[in-house]
């Protein structure tokens, strides 16, 4: 039979123990300082609602990112920038049809939509974003030949974008990762900043997933993998 003494004591010291580490999970909050940096990822006309893209719900991260992005002195855009014809086009592809892969040289490619077209309102940034200081824009995909989802690197992964560079030229360490698609660009620019080098943590609410045949969840398994933090915009000290 339990003693009441000692079951009493229990809960006194579990109380206790509740008690002593509410200052460590506030202490939990990321903190922003001069070493991070943001990267905004493809938040394009082309992947918000109505867009030949479109990610479900992709026009929900602008507001969060917008709100994140004040905190930040040091914030990094991408853009899709693909040419008419781009190898990743279902429509370069004769029988093929969008979310089809094929095999190319440098290994499987996902077949898309024709989308963020050189010059196209489809491919600008959001008007919505309101990230002024912003200090790179980095246009990617735009070899015919070659798709390139990461803002580091293309996908014949050796085809550097050069951002590696500008990020350790600026003593940028810390990078944190919003913007769209979750499973594709997002989730390879943080796992190519983690084979540079970086800390790389992915705001989940600041995204949005495409989510085709199991996608979003391979994506966050090899962002774990990779040693990628998996965190909320509320998890950031801004």
């Amino acid at each position: 039979m339990i003693n009441r003494r000692q079951t009493l004591a229990t809960l006194g010291s579990l109380a206790a123990t509740v008690v002593a580490s509410r200052p460590l999970w506030a202490a939990a909050s990321i903190k922003i300082d001069d070493a991070s940096a943001l990267l905004v990822i493809d938040v394009q006309n082309c992947f918000l609602p109505g867009g030949s893209l479109a990610v479900k719900e992709g026009d929900q991260v602008v507001p969060v990112i917008n709100k994140l992005a004040k905190g930040f002195a040091n914030v990094v855009m991408t853009q899709d920038w693909h040419t008419p014809g781009h190898v990743s086009f279902a429509s370069s592809h004769a029988g093929k049809k969008p979310f089809e892969t094929v095999d190319l040289a440098y290994g499987k490619q996902v077949l898309w939509p024709d989308h963020c077209v050189q010059g196209t309102d489809g491919a600008s940034l959001s008007k919505d974003l309101s990230i002024p200081q912003a200090e790179l824009i980095i246009r990617k995909g735009y070899h015919k030949d070659t798709d390139s989802y990461s803002a580091f690197t293309e996908a014949d992964g050796k085809t550097t974008t050069g951002l590696a560079a500008w990020l350790k030229a600026r003593k940028l360490q810390k990078l944190f990762v919003a913007g769209l698609a979750t499973d594709f660009c997002v989730a390879w620019t943080a796992m190519d900043a983690r084979k540079a080098g970086f800390d790389a943590y992915v705001i989940e609410d600041a995204c949005r997933g495409i989510d085709t045949q199991g996608s979003l969840a391979k994506a966050w398994a090899d962002m774990a993998k990779a040693g990628v933090k998996r965190i909320q915009s509320s998890d950031i000290a801004v």
